[in-house]
């Protein structure tokens, strides 16, 4: 595929003559043609950073879409813009299929320019590679029928299937460094094509069950129905596991399609797909605590999240029997005043602050709590037990 684009581009190249650049919707670089020529200036720093770093700076985006490229049906002339790093006028031949944009062809504009009949045959081969890009996001679509049942898989001979098909369908990015996100609760299309998702490999959604109900949704998860709550898994191509950007970039631009409710866990970064429902636990977790404590949130990394990993790890239960009377309704000051004392590690001075009340009124609830739970709260392990139990209500 990635030879078909470079041959099209190479032929706009030639058919213009001049160096031209291929840009995916979200001003991602998927190929560019050969620069021999003498003229510096054709290499200004626009041009240049997009094929060093194979993408745009969001103010060059911003100032690119604004001559209506996004709408554009032909040829765009864009003036010269030197304080933004654009040196050179520009040519954008939109990249349509069915009336959808989905990508640019930039060439540097010269004069006299191309003659219109030159321009229409870099049209047709604008098409071309429309065609191939509109191809290309349908088998990325497909790929959420290889995630889903990776992700649904018991671990065991269906699941390492469902890796090997998973991994076929990735193609060579399968041995890289990817990151899984959980987008919670998803509100957004059944199978979002990655395309749209920058550095996505793969999405599919999922049942998803918020907290104070079950667990999140893991390994055995059935299918989607109409109306249940669901999540979006969605495995982010990584270049280093010390830089989550694409990821919290590509969570970022997902939770603005969810609504503001939405959170996002991060997995840990992993090489390969073997693990992939390892990831998948991590980030449902991570976003169960985020929905649970948003202090946490929106955006979610497993690695940060404390306590919670246990947490998020414990089977669902019954409260503890200590505790079980402190959480019903008709204690829920207390309860939540026993939580910020223990997050305060029993400073009473920095509690009463935080919970804008009297030192007096905060022993008096604290003594209310001892009694309704018969726990010393001057015991460490008593102190432990309450804890854990407060936040795991939460969960």
């Amino acid at each position: 595929m990635k030879g078909d684009y470079q041959e099209l581009v190479d032929e706009i190249s030639g058919l213009l003559g001049t160096p031209a650049t291929l840009e995916n919707r979200d001003f991602g670089l998927i190929a560019f043609g050969a620069h021999d020529s003498d003229d510096d200036t054709a290499m200004d720093p626009v041009r240049t950073r997009s094929i060093l770093t194979r993408k745009s700076t969001p103010a060059v985006r911003a100032w690119f879409e604004g001559f209506g490229i996004t709408r554009a049906t032909g040829p765009v002339r864009i003036p010269a813009a030197p304080d933004a790093g654009v040196f050179r006028a520009r040519i954008c031949l939109p990249v349509r299929h069915r009336g959808v944009v989905l990508g640019y062809v930039w060439l540097l504009d010269v004069e006299p320019g191309p003659s219109h009949e030159r321009l229409a045959a870099a049209m047709e081969a604008a098409a071309r590679i429309g065609e191939l890009l509109a191809d290309e996001e349908r088998a990325g679509a497909d790929l959420s029928r290889e995630l889903r049942a990776t992700l649904t898989a018991e671990r065991g001979w269906q699941y390492d299937m469902a890796v090997a098909a998973l991994r076929n369908a990735v193609g060579p990015d399968a041995e890289g460094l990817h990151a899984l996100l959980c987008v919670a609760p998803w509100s957004g299309d059944d199978s979002p094509s990655p395309r749209t998702v920058p550095g996505a490999a793969a999405l599919c959604t999922l049942p998803w069950t918020p907290p104070a109900a079950r667990p999140a949704p893991g390994p055995g998860a059935g299918p989607v129905s109409v109306g249940a709550p669901r999540a979006l898994a969605v495995l982010v191509r990584l270049r280093s596991a010390d830089n989550l950007t694409p990821a919290t970039t590509a969570a970022d631009r997902l939770r603005g399609g969810s609504g503001a409710a939405a959170v996002v866990g991060i997995a840990s970064a992993r090489r390969g797909l073997a693990d992939v429902d390892v990831s998948w636990r991590e980030a449902a977790s991570a976003a169960r605590a985020a929905t649970a404590q948003p202090q946490l949130g929106p955006l979610a990394r497993w690695a940060a999240l404390g306590p919670y990993r246990m947490l998020t790890a414990l089977p669902a239960a019954e409260p503890d029997p200590a505790v079980r009377t402190l959480l019903a309704p008709a204690h829920t000051e207390l309860a939540r005043t026993a939580e910020v004392f223990l997050d305060h590690a029993g400073q009473a001075g920095r509690t009463a602050t935080a919970l804008g009340i009297h030192r007096q009124t905060l022993y008096y609830r604290l003594s209310r709590v001892e009694q309704l739970t018969g726990l010393d709260l001057d015991t460490g392990e008593d102190r432990l037990l309450l804890h854990m139990a407060l936040k795991a209500a939460k969960l």
